[in-house]
Protein backbone atom coordinates (compact mmCIF):
# COMPACT_ATOMS: atom_id res chain seq x y z
CA UNK A 1 0.00 0.00 0.00
CA UNK A 2 1.37 3.55 -0.87
CA UNK A 3 -0.05 5.41 2.12
CA UNK A 4 0.95 3.90 5.65
CA UNK A 5 -0.85 6.08 8.82
CA UNK A 6 0.28 4.98 12.55
CA UNK A 7 -2.20 5.85 14.88
CA UNK A 8 -2.03 5.54 18.06
CA UNK A 9 -5.26 4.01 18.93
CA UNK A 10 -6.12 4.38 22.68
CA UNK A 11 -8.57 2.07 24.57
CA UNK A 12 -12.15 4.02 24.97
CA UNK A 13 -13.72 6.36 27.98
CA UNK A 14 -16.85 4.62 28.57
CA UNK A 15 -19.64 5.93 31.17
CA UNK A 16 -17.56 6.67 34.23
CA UNK A 17 -15.23 4.24 34.06
CA UNK A 18 -11.80 4.52 31.71
CA UNK A 19 -10.18 1.11 30.42
CA UNK A 20 -6.84 1.71 30.07
CA UNK A 21 -5.02 3.52 27.04
CA UNK A 22 -3.73 0.54 24.42
CA UNK A 23 -1.17 2.14 21.69
CA UNK A 24 -1.71 0.84 18.43
CA UNK A 25 0.26 0.72 15.27
CA UNK A 26 0.04 0.42 11.76
CA UNK A 27 3.15 -0.19 10.84
CA UNK A 28 2.80 -3.38 13.34
CA UNK A 29 -0.78 -4.01 12.19
CA UNK A 30 -0.10 -4.43 8.55
CA UNK A 31 2.41 -7.03 9.50
CA UNK A 32 0.19 -9.18 11.73
CA UNK A 33 -3.25 -8.33 8.49
CA UNK A 34 -0.06 -10.45 6.68
CA UNK A 35 1.39 -12.68 8.71
CA UNK A 36 -1.93 -13.88 10.62
CA UNK A 37 -3.17 -14.69 7.02
CA UNK A 38 -6.04 -11.78 6.93
CA UNK A 39 -4.59 -10.57 3.72
CA UNK A 40 -5.75 -14.39 2.36
CA UNK A 41 -9.85 -13.54 2.38
CA UNK A 42 -9.72 -9.65 2.86
CA UNK A 43 -7.93 -6.69 1.29
CA UNK A 44 -7.11 -3.11 1.74
CA UNK A 45 -7.45 -0.75 -1.18
CA UNK A 46 -7.13 -4.33 -3.51
CA UNK A 47 -4.21 -5.65 -1.96
CA UNK A 48 -5.28 -9.22 -0.87
CA UNK A 49 -7.90 -12.01 -0.82
CA UNK A 50 -11.73 -11.22 -2.66
CA UNK A 51 -13.45 -13.73 -0.69
CA UNK A 52 -14.04 -11.15 1.78
CA UNK A 53 -15.13 -7.66 1.57
CA UNK A 54 -12.22 -4.66 0.84
CA UNK A 55 -11.93 -3.34 4.66
CA UNK A 56 -10.77 -0.01 3.28
CA UNK A 57 -13.38 0.30 1.36
CA UNK A 58 -15.94 0.37 4.28
CA UNK A 59 -14.01 2.97 6.43
CA UNK A 60 -14.45 6.67 6.55
CA UNK A 61 -14.76 9.61 9.41
CA UNK A 62 -17.54 6.76 11.31
CA UNK A 63 -15.28 4.04 11.65
CA UNK A 64 -14.27 4.23 14.96
CA UNK A 65 -12.91 1.60 17.80
CA UNK A 66 -16.48 1.05 18.50
CA UNK A 67 -17.48 0.46 14.92
CA UNK A 68 -14.99 -2.19 14.36
CA UNK A 69 -15.68 -4.05 17.34
CA UNK A 70 -19.64 -4.23 15.88
CA UNK A 71 -18.76 -5.22 12.87
CA UNK A 72 -15.93 -7.82 13.71
CA UNK A 73 -18.76 -9.23 16.59
CA UNK A 74 -21.18 -9.29 14.29
CA UNK A 75 -19.05 -11.00 11.66
CA UNK A 76 -17.45 -13.73 13.44
CA UNK A 77 -19.35 -16.90 12.94
CA UNK A 78 -19.53 -16.64 9.35
CA UNK A 79 -15.79 -15.49 9.40
CA UNK A 80 -14.57 -18.60 11.54
CA UNK A 81 -16.82 -20.81 9.06
CA UNK A 82 -15.02 -19.59 6.33
CA UNK A 83 -11.74 -19.41 8.30
CA UNK A 84 -12.56 -23.77 8.61
CA UNK A 85 -13.12 -24.23 5.22
CA UNK A 86 -10.09 -23.01 4.05
CA UNK A 87 -7.77 -24.83 6.46
CA UNK A 88 -6.25 -21.08 8.31
CA UNK A 89 -5.44 -21.40 11.63
CA UNK A 90 -7.26 -18.92 14.72
CA UNK A 91 -3.83 -17.12 15.59
CA UNK A 92 -3.77 -15.43 18.94
CA UNK A 93 -5.13 -11.74 19.12
CA UNK A 94 -3.99 -9.67 22.26
CA UNK A 95 -5.91 -5.79 22.65
CA UNK A 96 -2.18 -4.63 21.54
CA UNK A 97 -2.78 -6.51 18.53
CA UNK A 98 -6.22 -5.10 18.23
CA UNK A 99 -5.20 -1.93 18.86
CA UNK A 100 -2.60 -2.41 16.22
CA UNK A 101 -4.88 -3.88 13.05
CA UNK A 102 -7.13 -1.21 14.14
CA UNK A 103 -5.08 1.71 13.38
CA UNK A 104 -3.99 -0.37 10.04
CA UNK A 105 -7.38 -0.94 8.78
CA UNK A 106 -7.88 3.41 9.55
CA UNK A 107 -4.55 3.82 7.42
CA UNK A 108 -5.40 2.85 4.64
CA UNK A 109 -8.48 5.22 3.92
CA UNK A 110 -9.46 8.01 6.56
CA UNK A 111 -8.14 11.53 6.82
CA UNK A 112 -8.66 13.44 3.98
CA UNK A 113 -11.35 15.25 1.80
CA UNK A 114 -11.20 15.58 -1.81
CA UNK A 115 -9.68 18.65 -3.51
CA UNK A 116 -9.92 20.94 -6.48
CA UNK A 117 -6.70 21.23 -8.51
CA UNK A 118 -8.36 24.28 -11.07
CA UNK A 119 -9.59 26.29 -7.56
CA UNK A 120 -6.13 25.48 -6.29
CA UNK A 121 -4.33 26.74 -8.93
CA UNK A 122 -6.18 30.19 -8.28
CA UNK A 123 -5.75 29.96 -5.03
CA UNK A 124 -1.94 29.49 -5.16
CA UNK A 125 -1.93 32.81 -7.06
CA UNK A 126 -4.60 35.21 -5.51
CA UNK A 127 -3.13 34.09 -1.63
CA UNK A 128 0.15 35.24 -3.41
CA UNK A 129 2.03 32.18 -2.83
CA UNK A 130 3.29 32.29 -6.64
CA UNK A 131 5.01 35.84 -5.16
CA UNK A 132 7.85 33.48 -3.92
CA UNK A 133 7.42 30.12 -4.52
CA UNK A 134 7.75 28.66 -7.97
CA UNK A 135 7.05 25.10 -9.65
CA UNK A 136 10.64 24.47 -10.58
CA UNK A 137 12.09 28.01 -9.36
CA UNK A 138 11.11 30.32 -7.23
CA UNK A 139 10.90 34.19 -7.64
CA UNK A 140 11.91 34.39 -4.65
CA UNK A 141 15.45 32.75 -3.62
CA UNK A 142 14.71 31.55 0.06
CA UNK A 143 11.97 30.32 -0.94
CA UNK A 144 12.21 26.31 -1.93
CA UNK A 145 10.27 25.75 -4.77
CA UNK A 146 6.87 23.72 -5.32
CA UNK A 147 9.18 20.38 -6.51
CA UNK A 148 11.55 20.20 -3.52
CA UNK A 149 9.14 20.15 -0.93
CA UNK A 150 8.77 17.18 0.67
CA UNK A 151 5.51 17.94 2.74
CA UNK A 152 3.44 17.77 -0.70
CA UNK A 153 3.70 14.31 0.71
CA UNK A 154 2.98 13.71 4.23
CA UNK A 155 0.39 16.13 5.92
CA UNK A 156 2.58 16.03 9.25
CA UNK A 157 5.22 17.36 7.41
CA UNK A 158 3.08 20.09 5.67
CA UNK A 159 2.07 21.17 9.06
CA UNK A 160 5.47 21.35 10.47
CA UNK A 161 6.89 23.52 7.50
CA UNK A 162 4.39 25.82 8.04
CA UNK A 163 4.40 25.77 12.01
CA UNK A 164 7.93 26.68 11.92
CA UNK A 165 8.57 28.62 8.86
CA UNK A 166 5.65 30.87 9.83
CA UNK A 167 7.42 33.63 11.55
CA UNK A 168 10.14 34.26 8.82
CA UNK A 169 6.84 33.92 6.09
CA UNK A 170 5.55 36.40 7.68
CA UNK A 171 8.72 38.56 7.95
CA UNK A 172 9.33 38.15 4.06
CA UNK A 173 5.40 38.98 3.48
CA UNK A 174 5.87 41.89 5.27
CA UNK A 175 9.06 43.27 3.12
CA UNK A 176 7.41 42.82 0.10
CA UNK A 177 3.96 44.33 1.89
CA UNK A 178 1.84 41.10 1.09
CA UNK A 179 -0.76 40.56 3.71
CA UNK A 180 -0.28 37.37 5.32
CA UNK A 181 -3.18 35.27 4.18
CA UNK A 182 -5.53 32.57 6.25
CA UNK A 183 -6.72 29.53 4.76
CA UNK A 184 -9.28 27.59 5.52
CA UNK A 185 -9.18 24.21 5.33
CA UNK A 186 -10.69 23.80 1.71
CA UNK A 187 -8.18 26.11 0.25
CA UNK A 188 -5.56 24.33 1.79
CA UNK A 189 -6.74 21.09 0.42
CA UNK A 190 -7.57 22.19 -3.39
CA UNK A 191 -4.20 23.95 -3.04
CA UNK A 192 -2.64 20.63 -2.51
CA UNK A 193 -4.41 18.91 -4.87
CA UNK A 194 -3.44 21.19 -7.71
CA UNK A 195 0.51 21.05 -6.30
CA UNK A 196 0.27 17.25 -5.86
CA UNK A 197 -0.57 16.69 -9.64
CA UNK A 198 2.11 18.87 -11.35
CA UNK A 199 3.67 17.54 -13.79
CA UNK A 200 6.97 17.72 -11.60
CA UNK A 201 5.30 16.28 -8.71
CA UNK A 202 2.36 13.71 -9.54
CA UNK A 203 4.98 10.73 -9.42
CA UNK A 204 6.13 11.65 -6.29
CA UNK A 205 5.15 8.30 -3.35
CA UNK A 206 2.65 9.49 -0.16
CA UNK A 207 4.51 7.87 2.39
CA UNK A 208 2.69 9.41 5.64
CA UNK A 209 3.37 8.04 9.44
CA UNK A 210 2.72 8.84 12.50
CA UNK A 211 5.27 7.90 15.13
CA UNK A 212 5.17 6.48 18.27
CA UNK A 213 2.92 9.11 20.96
CA UNK A 214 4.80 7.53 23.75
CA UNK A 215 6.37 11.31 24.15
CA UNK A 216 3.78 12.76 22.86
CA UNK A 217 2.20 14.30 26.31
CA UNK A 218 5.12 14.95 27.90
CA UNK A 219 6.08 16.86 24.36
CA UNK A 220 2.66 18.53 24.47
CA UNK A 221 3.81 20.16 27.62
CA UNK A 222 7.29 20.91 27.30
CA UNK A 223 6.68 22.91 24.15
CA UNK A 224 3.63 24.64 25.78
CA UNK A 225 1.25 23.68 24.55
CA UNK A 226 -0.56 22.01 27.51
CA UNK A 227 -0.80 25.88 28.77
CA UNK A 228 -3.86 26.93 26.54
CA UNK A 229 -5.16 24.27 25.95
CA UNK A 230 -7.38 23.13 28.53
CA UNK A 231 -11.14 22.98 29.35
CA UNK A 232 -12.92 24.57 26.35
CA UNK A 233 -9.37 24.80 24.42
CA UNK A 234 -9.17 21.40 24.85
CA UNK A 235 -7.93 19.32 21.78
CA UNK A 236 -10.41 17.00 22.07
CA UNK A 237 -12.88 19.43 21.30
CA UNK A 238 -11.18 21.85 19.18
CA UNK A 239 -10.29 18.85 16.63
CA UNK A 240 -13.22 16.93 17.01
CA UNK A 241 -13.11 15.01 13.59
CA UNK A 242 -10.65 17.43 11.92
CA UNK A 243 -8.76 15.93 8.91
CA UNK A 244 -5.13 16.78 9.61
CA UNK A 245 -5.32 19.71 6.63
CA UNK A 246 -7.69 20.92 8.95
CA UNK A 247 -5.36 20.90 11.29
CA UNK A 248 -2.29 22.71 9.35
CA UNK A 249 -4.69 25.28 8.20
CA UNK A 250 -5.96 25.87 11.68
CA UNK A 251 -2.28 26.08 13.50
CA UNK A 252 -0.87 28.17 10.23
CA UNK A 253 -4.17 30.35 11.04
CA UNK A 254 -3.39 30.47 14.94
CA UNK A 255 0.23 31.00 15.18
CA UNK A 256 -0.22 34.86 14.72
CA UNK A 257 -2.47 34.95 16.94
CA UNK A 258 -0.23 33.39 19.86
CA UNK A 259 1.03 35.66 22.91
CA UNK A 260 4.44 33.87 23.18
CA UNK A 261 6.80 32.96 20.46
CA UNK A 262 5.84 29.62 18.92
CA UNK A 263 7.89 26.37 19.87
CA UNK A 264 10.16 25.11 16.52
CA UNK A 265 8.96 21.39 16.43
CA UNK A 266 10.74 18.72 14.72
CA UNK A 267 9.50 16.15 12.41
CA UNK A 268 9.44 13.27 14.96
CA UNK A 269 8.34 16.07 17.81
CA UNK A 270 4.97 17.46 15.69
CA UNK A 271 4.41 13.60 15.07
CA UNK A 272 4.84 12.96 18.42
CA UNK A 273 2.49 15.73 19.33
CA UNK A 274 -0.30 15.22 16.66
CA UNK A 275 -0.55 11.51 17.34
CA UNK A 276 -1.30 12.25 20.84
CA UNK A 277 -3.91 14.62 20.62
CA UNK A 278 -5.67 12.91 17.63
CA UNK A 279 -5.90 9.98 19.84
CA UNK A 280 -7.26 11.87 22.72
CA UNK A 281 -9.95 13.02 20.70
CA UNK A 282 -10.47 10.40 18.10
CA UNK A 283 -10.98 6.85 20.58
CA UNK A 284 -12.47 8.75 23.60
CA UNK A 285 -16.13 7.93 23.33
CA UNK A 286 -19.01 7.36 25.72
CA UNK A 287 -21.16 4.30 26.65
CA UNK A 288 -24.14 4.40 29.12
CA UNK A 289 -24.23 1.74 31.73
CA UNK A 290 -28.13 1.28 32.91
CA UNK A 291 -28.81 1.11 28.47
CA UNK A 292 -25.37 -1.48 28.71
CA UNK A 293 -27.44 -3.67 31.07
CA UNK A 294 -30.20 -3.65 29.36
CA UNK A 295 -28.44 -5.15 26.07
CA UNK A 296 -26.53 -7.51 28.20
CA UNK A 297 -30.07 -8.96 29.04
CA UNK A 298 -31.50 -8.75 25.50
CA UNK A 299 -28.77 -10.18 23.70
CA UNK A 300 -28.83 -13.34 26.29
CA UNK A 301 -25.43 -12.62 27.42
CA UNK A 302 -26.63 -12.99 31.02
CA UNK A 303 -27.93 -16.00 29.92
CA UNK A 304 -24.47 -17.70 30.17
CA UNK A 305 -22.99 -15.12 31.94
CA UNK A 306 -25.22 -14.77 35.33
CA UNK A 307 -25.33 -18.74 35.32
CA UNK A 308 -22.66 -20.14 37.31
CA UNK A 309 -23.79 -23.67 36.18
CA UNK A 310 -22.79 -22.16 32.58
CA UNK A 311 -19.11 -22.24 33.26
CA UNK A 312 -19.39 -18.72 31.62
CA UNK A 313 -20.28 -16.88 34.43
CA UNK A 314 -17.08 -15.01 35.00
CA UNK A 315 -16.16 -12.54 32.41
CA UNK A 316 -12.69 -12.52 30.99
CA UNK A 317 -10.46 -10.79 32.83
CA UNK A 318 -8.72 -7.47 31.26
CA UNK A 319 -5.75 -5.02 32.17
CA UNK A 320 -7.62 -1.71 33.41
CA UNK A 321 -10.95 -2.27 31.94
CA UNK A 322 -12.99 -3.20 28.92
CA UNK A 323 -12.84 -1.15 25.73
CA UNK A 324 -13.61 -1.66 22.38
CA UNK A 325 -9.91 -2.98 21.26
CA UNK A 326 -10.21 -5.47 24.67
CA UNK A 327 -13.68 -6.49 23.24
CA UNK A 328 -12.40 -7.34 19.97
CA UNK A 329 -9.71 -9.79 21.45
CA UNK A 330 -12.14 -11.22 23.67
CA UNK A 331 -14.14 -12.22 21.22
CA UNK A 332 -11.10 -13.34 19.09
CA UNK A 333 -9.46 -15.64 21.96
CA UNK A 334 -13.06 -16.79 23.34
CA UNK A 335 -15.10 -17.02 20.34
CA UNK A 336 -15.50 -20.00 19.15
CA UNK A 337 -16.27 -21.65 22.56
CA UNK A 338 -18.74 -19.33 23.21
CA UNK A 339 -20.43 -19.83 19.86
CA UNK A 340 -20.28 -23.31 20.84
CA UNK A 341 -22.22 -23.20 23.83
CA UNK A 342 -24.88 -21.26 22.46
CA UNK A 343 -25.28 -23.63 19.78
CA UNK A 344 -25.48 -26.21 22.45
CA UNK A 345 -27.98 -23.75 24.36
CA UNK A 346 -29.90 -22.92 20.95
CA UNK A 347 -28.92 -19.50 21.55
CA UNK A 348 -29.03 -17.24 18.48
CA UNK A 349 -25.57 -15.27 18.47
CA UNK A 350 -26.00 -12.02 19.50
CA UNK A 351 -25.52 -9.26 17.03
CA UNK A 352 -25.09 -5.63 18.12
CA UNK A 353 -25.24 -2.09 16.63
CA UNK A 354 -22.64 0.37 17.39
CA UNK A 355 -24.02 2.15 20.11
CA UNK A 356 -25.46 -0.96 21.85
CA UNK A 357 -21.66 -2.06 21.76
CA UNK A 358 -20.58 1.16 23.91
CA UNK A 359 -23.69 0.73 26.22
CA UNK A 360 -22.27 -2.79 26.85
CA UNK A 361 -18.90 -1.78 27.53
CA UNK A 362 -19.89 1.02 29.90
CA UNK A 363 -21.91 -1.79 31.04
CA UNK A 364 -19.26 -4.35 31.98
CA UNK A 365 -16.81 -1.57 33.26
CA UNK A 366 -19.03 -0.88 36.07
CA UNK A 367 -19.66 -4.45 37.22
Amino acid sequence: MSTVWVLAACGLALGSAFAADIPGDARRGEELFRSQQCIQCHSINGHGGTAAPDLARRIDRNYTPTVMATLMWNHAPRMWAAMKKQDISKAELSPESAADLFAYFVSARYFEQPGDAARGKQLFAAKRCADCHGIQKSPNEAAPPVAKWGSLADPIVLAQQMWNHGARMKEEMAKRKIPRPTLTAQELTDMLVYLQHLPETRNETINFTFSSSDKGEELFRLKGCAGCHTGALSFETMIKNQTLTQIAAAMWDHQPLMKTTPPTLSEDEMRQIVSYIWARQYFHGHGIADRGKRVFAEKHCATCHDDASSGASKLPNTKGGYSDITMVSILWEHGPQMLDMMNQRKIEWPRFTAPEMADLIAYLNSR
